[in-house]
């Protein structure tokens, strides 16, 4: 008697923990090397209780660009007569993928509906296809890596039993960057591409429960 009685007292806690969740989410992001573009990520977790999850999420960002900061290096370095095709030269097309985990806090404002925070800590991967100094018209593939962190509110609005209706707004920060030889009159000059991928983050997105 005294085992069904705590297996009584345990079972709630018991479903918490086995209480999962999926979020698809898409919205627009703007960091400061690339400019806005539209970016739909994935996050999957689990709740400990009814106010706080933790797990992991994937967003895929895809933007074509040219860039300005290393058209000004190039102009600056070797003068402005080749000014449109140092343009072609900067020319990128890169995909982000940041990995990352995360913990969210939730706190009921109203009936069906809660307000939230977020932190989330990983790792961010750019592949990207650039034209290179020698040969402006064909891509050159190039990968980068670096530590990324975000902080993030919102709201969400229960929709059904097992979902919700959610919309977010979030600080992104990442910096990745690797360097960039550049041969030119038998002299070599070294750059760094550098892609600050910090930013501002809006999304809406769908969560369900499993």
């Amino acid at each position: 008697m005294k085992k069904i009685f705590l297996f009584l007292i345990l079972l709630p806690v018991v479903n918490f923990a086995q209480y999962k969740m999926g979020t698809v989410k898409l919205g627009v992001y703007d960091p400061s090397s690339t400019g806005s573009g539209f970016i739909i990520g994935y996050e999957g977790g689990n709740y400990i209780d009814e106010s706080f999850n933790y797990g992991w999420s994937v967003d895929w960002f895809h933007k074509k660009y040219t860039d300005q900061k290393l058209v000004r290096e190039f102009n600056n370095e070797f003068g402005f007569i080749d000014s449109e095709l140092n343009e072609l030269r900067a020319r990128t097309n890169l995909h982000d993928i940041p990995v990352m985990f995360n913990m969210t806090g939730k706190f009921p404002v109203a009936p069906r509906m809660d307000v939230f925070i977020s932190g989330s800590a990983g790792i961010e991967m750019l592949l990207i296809f650039y034209r290179s100094f020698q040969n402006p018209e064909d891509d050159n593939f190039k990968s980068a890596f670096d530590f990324t962190w975000r902080l993030g509110a919102g709201v969400s609005y229960q929709i059904g039993q097992r979902s919700e209706f959610i919309a977010e707004l979030a600080y992104h920060s990442a910096k990745p960057s690797w360097t960039y030889e550049v041969e030119e009159n038998g002299r070599t000059k070294v750059f760094e591409r550098s892609y600050d991928m910090s930013g501002i983050l809006m999304r809406v997105g769908f969560r369900f429960y499993y």
